[in-house]
C-alpha cells in the first residue's frame, strides 16, 4: 500500500503506522455502554467512529474480531468506588430486577444502533458474565503484590505499582500531583490513598447484585471489566482498544495498570479516544442532564430540537467532523448536514443512468486515491466526504449534458462513490428493507401523478397539468421538466 493506515495513538501522542500484532487479523475492543437509560448523542459518537474503524479495516482486507462489552454491574455513581451502582438505582428507583433494566435498555440501543447503520460487533459480552475472570484477575494483581484487601474489598496499589511502573502515562497525569490535589472522601477509610481503586467491592446488605469471592460476597470494580474480558476474547495483548476520551482516565489508566500488573506488560498497543459531543460548549451526558436521546432525534421530541432528524441525517453529523475533533450540537448544523447528505445520494441515484462517451472532459481517476489517503490519515472522515462532493458535482454536471465521461472512468466512480458513501462511511439510504418498501410505494404514487399530468399535457389540458405541478411543489417537491421527462426531488 502506497499510504498505510496511520492512527492516533493516544499512548504516544502521535500518528502511528498500523501494523498488526498478527499480519491478517486485527483485534479490536471498544467500551460500550452501562444500560441504565436510554442512548444519547454521545453514545452513538464513539459506536459510529469505531463502526468506521471495522469497515475500513475489512475494506482493507483484514479479519476483524470486534469485541464491544455491555456493563450491567460494578459502574458506581460519579464514576467512584462509592455510591450506589447505577443499573441497581434505576432498578430500585422503577421497583425492577436490574437485570429487567439492563435487558430493557440493551435491546433498546441495539435498535437504535440498527437505525444508525451501527454494525453488530464480533463479540457483545457482558460484566455480570464474567464474575468468575474478573475474581481471577483480581487474585492475580494481588498475587503479584499490587493490590491489597480491606474490610472484604480488594483495592489496587496505585503508590506500590507507581514506584515500579509508571501510573499516568495515558493520560499524562502526574501521581504527586494527582495526591496532592485529591481530597479524602467520606467512605473511604478503606484506601490507603485516594487514588487506590476498586478490584473488588463488598457488598452492603441492601445491594442487590452480588457474587461469592475469596474476599466476600460482592460484586467487581468497574474497572476490571474490560480488562478481564478483553483478554478472554483478544488475548494478553491486542491490537486496538478505543472508546470515550472522557475514559482515558480513570477508566483506561486503570485499564494499563491491571493489566500491567497482572501480566508485566500492557495489553494494548494503540490507544484510540473519539473526542466528546457537546451542547454550548459543554459535555453532553446523563450525569449533567443535559443529553437528548437518539430516539428524541428521530422523532423531534425535544424542547431543543426543531424538527426531526433521521438517523443517517445524525451520522452523517458525526462524521462531519473529525473524530478527535469536538462536535457541538445545534440545529442548524443538523439541518446543514441533512441538505448535504441529501446532495450526495441525489448523486448516486443519477449514477446508473449515466451516458458514457468516448471521450472525457472530466477528472475523477484520483477520486480513489483520494479518499484512501483520507482513511489512511487517521480516519479523516471530513475529507472523504469533501471527495465526495467533489465526485457528486462530476456526476450532475455528466448529468445535465455540461461534461461528458468515458466507460472507464463511469465505472470506477460508481464503484468508489458507492464503497465509501455506503460500505465504508455507512451513509446507506438503502436501510431497513420495510421502510425501503414505503418509500418505493411513495415514489410510485408520485411518479404516477407525473404520469397523468404528462397525459394532460399532451391533451393540451393546462389546467390540470398546471394543478398537479403547483400542489407538489406547496407540498414540497421540486419538478423538473427535461427533454427526457419530468424529474422531482422531495
Amino acid at each position: 500500500m502506497e499510504h498505510p493506515l496511520h492512527i492516533y495513538n493516544t499512548l504516544s501522542r502521535k500518528k502511528e503506522q498500523f501494523i498488526p500484532l498478527h499480519e491478517s487479523l486485527v483485534g479490536l475492543y471498544v467500551c460500550g455502554p452501562t444500560v441504565y437509560g436510554d442512548a444519547h448523542l454521545g453514545h452513538a459518537r464513539p459506536a459510529i467512529t469505531f463502526d468506521v474503524l471495522v469497515r475500513y479495516l475489512r475494506h482493507l482486507g483484514y479479519k476483524v474480531r470486534y469485541v464491544r462489552n455491555i456493563t450491567d454491574v460494578g459502574h458506581l455513581e460519579h464514576d467512584a468506588d462509592e455510591g450506589e451502582d447505577k443499573i441497581a438505582k434505576k432498578a430500585r428507583l422503577e421497583q425492577l430486577e436490574p437485570m429487567e433494566v439492563v435487558q430493557y435498555y440493551l435491546t433498546r440501543y441495539h435498535r437504535t444502533m440498527d437505525k444508525l447503520g451501527v454494525l453488530p460487533p464480533s463479540i457483545e459480552p457482558m460484566a455480570s458474565g464474567h464474575i468468575i475472570e474478573q475474581i481471577d484477575l483480581v487474585q492475580r494483581i494481588l498475587d503479584a503484590g499490587y493490590a491489597y484487601e480491606s474490610k472484604g474489598s480488594v483495592y489496587f496499589d496505585v503508590a506500590k505499582y507507581n514506584a515500579d511502573h509508571h501510573y499516568g502515562r495515558l493520560s499524562g497525569r502526574n501521581i504527586e500531583d494527582m495526591l496532592s490535589n485529591t481530597r479524602s472522601l467520606d467512605g473511604q477509610d478503606e484506601k490507603r490513598q485516594p487514588l487506590d481503586f476498586a478490584l473488588w467491592k463488598a457488598a452492603q446488605p441492601q445491594h442487590i447484585m452480588r457474587w461469592p469471592s475469596p474476599w466476600s460476597e460482592g460484586f467487581p470494580g468497574w474497572h476490571c471489566e474490560c480488562t478481564a474480558m478483553g483478554k478472554k476474547y483478544l488475548g494478553e495483548v491486542f491490537d486496538i482498544h478505543g472508546g470515550g476520551m472522557d475514559l482515558v482516565f480513570p477508566h483506561h489508566e486503570c485499564e494499563i495498570a491491571q493489566a500491567v500488573a497482572s501480566q508485566g506488560k500492557d495489553m494494548v498497543r494503540y490507544w484510540m479516544h473519539n473526542n466528546m459531543i457537546t451542547i454550548n460548549g459543554q459535555k453532553m451526558g446523563k450525569s449533567l442532564g443535559n443529553f437528548i436521546t437518539l430516539d428524541q432525534f428521530f422523532t423531534g421530541d425535544h424542547p431543543a430540537l426543531e424538527q426531526a432528524y433521521s438517523p443517517m441525517t445524525v451520522r452523517f453529523f458525526i462524521l462531519g467532523a473529525h473524530y478527535r475533533g469536538t462536535v457541538d450540537f445545534s440545529n442548524s448544523a443538523l439541518q446543514a448536514a441533512e441538505k448535504a447528505l441529501a446532495r450526495l445520494w441525489e448523486a448516486e441515484a443519477l449514477l446508473d443512468g449515466l451516458k458514457p462517451s468516448d471521450e472525457s472532459s472530466v477528472e475523477i481517476s484520483d477520486l480513489a486515491k483520494q479518499c484512501e489517503e483520507a482513511m489512511n490519515d487517521d480516519l479523516n472522515s471530513p475529507k472523504v466526504i469533501a471527495a465526495l462532493f467533489d465526485a457528486s458535482r462530476v456526476i450532475n454536471s455528466v448529468h445535465n449534458g455540461q461534461a461528458t465521461i468515458t466507460a472507464e472512468q463511469l465505472d470506477s466512480l460508481r464503484t468508489t462513490y458507492r464503497t465509501y458513501l455506503f460500505d465504508i462511511l455507512g451513509l446507506d439510504n438503502r436501510l431497513h428493507a420495510a421502510e425501503d418498501s414505503k418509500a418505493e410505494a411513495y415514489a410510485k404514487a408520485v411518479d404516477l401523478l407525473l404520469d397523468i399530468r404528462a397525459e394532460a399535457k399532451m391533451r393540451k389540458d393546462w389546467p390540470t397539468s398546471d394543478k398537479i405541478r403547483d400542489i407538489l411543489t406547496q407540498i414540497g417537491f421540486t419538478i423538473k421538466d427535461t427533454k427526457e421527462g419530468t424529474e422531482w426531488t422531495l
